[in-house]
């Protein structure tokens, strides 16, 4: 079996990038999980692995830096398009976002991007919507303890068999 393409859009800059270098490790009904080096060098983190919540809209990342050492979780709030002709998927950034920092301490942030965007006429009104409610999804679940279960892809060695 051919594995897909991944590609990322953003709306802030207006971008679709080919993920060419994220090796899929993972794929059931409605998560996918990656490895990933960063684009672009970075002096805090240089790799890390995502699971994607295809059907929750969350892209949960580890980021990690060069000496293999969590420096935070980034959460994406996302929608997802699979085009079946291509065998690709486009994972569109919804713009809100949530950092979870090692010490537990957690941080909504850039609402005012979306809003922004959505000011701009660069971001639906229907996205805004989608992206809120999904947000507020995430926050529910880690406010109410359930962020163990959301890293267990991230933080498990060995999960090609879903476990």
């Amino acid at each position: 079996m051919t594995l897909p393409k991944l590609y990322r859009k953003r709306f802030m800059p207006n971008e679709i990038v080919y993920l060419k270098d994220d090796i899929i490790t993972y794929q059931g009904d409605n998560v996918m999980v990656t490895e990933w080096n960063v684009l672009h060098p970075k002096a805090k983190f240089s790799h890390g692995v995502s699971c994607y919540y295809l059907e929750k809209g969350w892209k949960i990342s580890k980021f990690l830096n060069k000496n293999n050492e969590l420096v935070y979780y980034y959460c994406d709030i996302i929608d997802t398009a699979y085009h079946a002709d291509e065998n690709s998927y486009i994972f569109v950034d919804l713009l809100a976002d949530v950092i979870i920092y090692p010490d537990g301490a957690v941080k909504v942030v850039d609402l005012a991007e979306l809003a922004d965007a959505l000011e701009e006429g660069i971001i639906a009104e229907a996205e805004v919507k989608l992206a809120l409610r999904r947000l507020d999804g995430l926050l529910e679940v880690i406010y109410g303890g359930g962020l163990p279960e959301l890293l267990r892809y991230i933080e498990t060695e060995g999960v090609e068999d879903g476990q």
